[in-house]
């Protein structure tokens, strides 16, 4: 049998969003009423106006390879974007469109980071930001904030983590897995730090941009003196409902774009023809489609985040964004469920509710809180409603020893 691996993929952990996932689907075919709140996907279906380029770009022929940067006419849809929406200005050669958002923030870090390199990562993370930096060579330092700043990255924190090594800064806003948004005054005043340490490049993920609710999206490429040191990372999984589509893009510096899209020349060329045909759809449909999704998911967030807050023990900060909410659950921790099992860890806390109560739930740990459980609300409300009450159950029925 063979045994010598790359040891960068050997050491590499599987994504633990995707393992609970497959855990639940697994749950499910065995003829378990499982309810999964642990995947990052809309349940909405492709807005019709997107899902018809895509049939028409089949039925047309549009079937070949494009350009590796993507499709000229989808980049000057995305420049535009730019300039229509957050008021940055790229040209269409400064963008390059991927296979998904996940492949752009591999590139970026793979494109920026080696070894020596340290890059930082405030907790709680999107589960692959460490893991994409280790296979890149480089170190991920992991700045932990607390659910009293709701998440959010402080400018001392930042200061704090900065030494000689750092290389990148990894953001995400709106957040996955907490739901944080930065204001504009919070990003300036990051920004105030890394003004001093010229050296550094900022990769924001943006993937969540037009799900939001209660505050505005700001790119940190739009604050002073960011846009030469920044690489926007964006896409149409979210918030077009296109996960399956793979389609997504960067935005940034001419050479570091020259230099990523060499890198996604020898690894997979460009995106499918047919999803990048979809895409410009996506961005110049009428959005209202997108505006009543987002308004399905903040009657959803308001619903769950008063049911959590109605248990004891679970405290969660209120997200601003996303499809998420991020709990504090350590107060069920030493605690013993009516079946004996023992309750330690956030890996603990899921598995009892995934096996005794089926509701699948994602454990802090693998976000870089092990006191907090991610909650995905991108479900029916009557899914929602069932698996609240199962989660009721579940954490009341735990006693302290």
């Amino acid at each position: 049998m063979y045994t010598s691996f790359n040891p960068r993929v050997a050491s590499m952990q599987p994504s633990a969003t995707l393992a609970m996932a497959g855990r639940a689907k697994k749950l499910k075919r065995e003829g378990a009423d499982v309810i999964a709140l642990s995947a990052g996907e809309p349940d909405f279906n492709t807005p019709e106006a997107i899902a018809k380029a895509g049939i028409e770009a089949i039925q047309e022929g549009f079937t070949r390879y494009t350009q590796n940067p993507g499709m000229p006419e989808l980049r000057e849809a995305i420049s535009a974007k730019f300039a229509r929406e957050n008021n940055l200005q790229f040209t269409p050669e400064q963008i390059l469109c991927s296979n998904g958002a996940k492949q752009s923030v591999a590139m970026a870090v793979a494109t920026l980071a080696s070894e020596g390199d340290e890059v930082l990562i405030p907790a709680p993370y999107w589960v692959s930001y460490p893991e994409m930096t280790r296979f890149a060579g480089a170190t991920p330092v992991i700045v932990p904030t607390t659910a009293d700043t709701h998440y959010r990255l402080t400018p001392q924190l930042l200061e704090d983590a900065i030494n000689p090594q750092t290389r990148v800064l990894i953001l995400c806003s709106p957040s996955n897995p907490t739901g944080s948004v930065y204001t504009e005054k919070e990003l300036g005043e990051l920004v105030e730090v890394l003004q001093k340490n010229e050296k550094i490049v900022v990769i924001s993920d943006e993937i969540y941009e037009h799900v939001i609710y209660d505050a505005t999206h700001v790119p940190i490429a739009s604050q002073p003196d960011m846009l030469h040191r920044t690489i926007t990372i964006n896409g149409f999984s979210k918030c077009f409902a296109m996960t399956g589509w793979r389609l997504g893009y960067m935005a940034g510096p001419m050479e570091m774009i020259k230099q990523a899209s060499k890198l996604q020349g020898q690894l997979t060329s460009a995106p499918s023809s047919i999803a990048q045909r979809a895409g410009i759809a996506a961005l110049n449909m009428d959005q209202e489609p997108i505006r009543l999704m987002v308004k399905a998911f903040r009657q959803r967030r308001d619903y769950v985040l008063e049911r959590l807050n109605a248990i004891s023990g679970v405290k969660v900060p209120k997200p601003e964004g996303a499809f998420y909410l991020f709990p504090q659950v350590n107060d069920f921790y030493g605690t013993v469920a009516p079946s004996g099992r023992e309750i330690h860890s956030s890996d603990d806390l899921c598995f009892y509710l995934l096996e005794e109560h089926l509701v699948a739930l994602v454990p802090g740990a693998a976000f870089g809180d092990p006191n907090g459980i991610r909650i995905s609300y991108a479900s029916s409300m009557d899914d929602l409603t069932i698996a609240l009450d199962r989660i009721e159950v579940g954490l009341t029925q735990l006693t302290h020893p």
